[in-house]
């Protein structure tokens, strides 16, 4: 198996609702997304000859779905109220609601599935929520 390995970050603010301790509070992260593809057989013909992917059209698609949660405050559906999250909306604050609880687990295996929607040949995501603490979700083998 042939893997290629690139990153991105984003800075995004969530909370996990029915938490008990800091999380459960409004709080940001500099979150790093490792993304591994692979593929047993490399490209046979044009530009991609003798490749995984193309590390550019990789890198812009990672980086593409990275900037849709930069700076962006990332809320479960139906934790907050309609109004609130509208008022927020109407302030300008940007939002995306999600349909899970917003763990870095369940992020990995989200962007995992956005990325293999996009074409790519995903065999593993980690989504770093601080330096020292990730989470992975890998194709099942």
């Amino acid at each position: 198996m042939h893997e290629l390995k690139t990153d991105a970050f984003f800075d995004s603010a969530h909370f996990l609702a029915d938490y008990h301790g800091k999380c459960e509070n409004l709080h940001g992260h500099r979150w790093r997304m490792e993304v591994t593809i692979g593929s047993s057989q490399l490209g046979d013909a044009g530009t991609e000859r003798d490749m995984v992917c193309d590390f550019g059209k990789f890198k812009e698609i990672v980086r593409g779905i990275a900037e849709e949660y930069d700076h962006t405050f990332l809320v479960e559906e139906g934790t907050l109220s309609k109004k609130t999250v509208k008022a927020l909306e109407k302030e300008g604050f940007s939002l995306k609601v999600l349909p899970f609880r917003t763990t870095a687990e369940n992020l990995a295996s989200h962007l995992f599935q956005r990325l293999t929607e996009a074409g790519l040949p995903v065999v593993q995501v980690e989504v770093d929520e601080t330096p020292n603490n990730r989470a992975i979700y890998r194709k099942d083998a």
